[in-house]
């Protein structure tokens, strides 16, 4: 069997049942029309966090995304290292997702096309949205990062002088996405306190 190569760049992007789901949610809208060929699989806890911080339906954040896969569907195409990407990124990222991808439990297509990441050497970040943690949470952090994994807890930057939450999710995005080499011209750089102290 050949693998699987992609005309166009592809990342999968996984959503878990944590608070913070308009960070999946911003990720897919600002990849959509980039020429990212977007894989989503959402947890059936994340549909209940959509109704409880969103007006989307479940349909509408699909509609988002290239292609969808059911969180329980693990013989999916993404579940298998010979399907191409530059990635994956679950944002947000639960602790139980988290936990999952730590021991290599993948009982889920979202954990498994994360074990896969890893395996492939690929670029998994996980957006843990948790506080405070406590020593298993960051032994489950450690072991991730150990493995290749980046956790990227999504923390806003005030450098960035925010006016609202959008700028700060979307701060937060662009630097997600740096991390795949994928400048979307979201994120506020940092130019150096010199500058600062002289515009003051």
């Amino acid at each position: 069997m050949s693998r699987d190569i992609s005309p166009r760049p592809r990342i999968v992007i996984g959503i878990s049942g944590a608070s913070g789901v308009i960070y999946g949610i911003r990720i897919l809208e600002v990849l959509r029309g980039r020429g990212i060929e977007t894989h989503l699989i959402m947890s059936r806890a994340a549909h209940l966090t959509l109704a409880s911080e969103s007006h989307l339906a479940p349909r509408q954040v699909e509609a988002l995304a290239s292609v969808t896969h059911n969180n329980k569907d693990v013989g999916a195409a993404c579940a298998s290292g010979s399907f191409h990407t530059l990635g994956m990124i679950v944002a947000p990222c639960s602790v139980k997702s988290l936990a999952e991808i730590a021991t290599g439990t993948t009982s889920t297509l979202l954990s498994r096309a994360a074990d896969v990441t890893l395996k492939e050497r690929r670029r998994l970040v996980l957006m843990l949205r948790e506080t405070p943690l406590h020593l298993g949470h960051i032994r489950a952090m450690a072991a991730v990062t150990e493995m290749g994994g980046i956790v990227y807890p999504p923390v806003p930057a005030f450098y960035a002088k925010p006016q609202s939450v959008d700028e700060m999710v979307d701060h937060t995005v662009g630097r997600v996405l740096d991390l795949f080499d994928l400048d979307v011209g979201l994120a506020h750089r940092w130019d150096g306190m010199r500058k600062v102290i002289s515009t003051r």
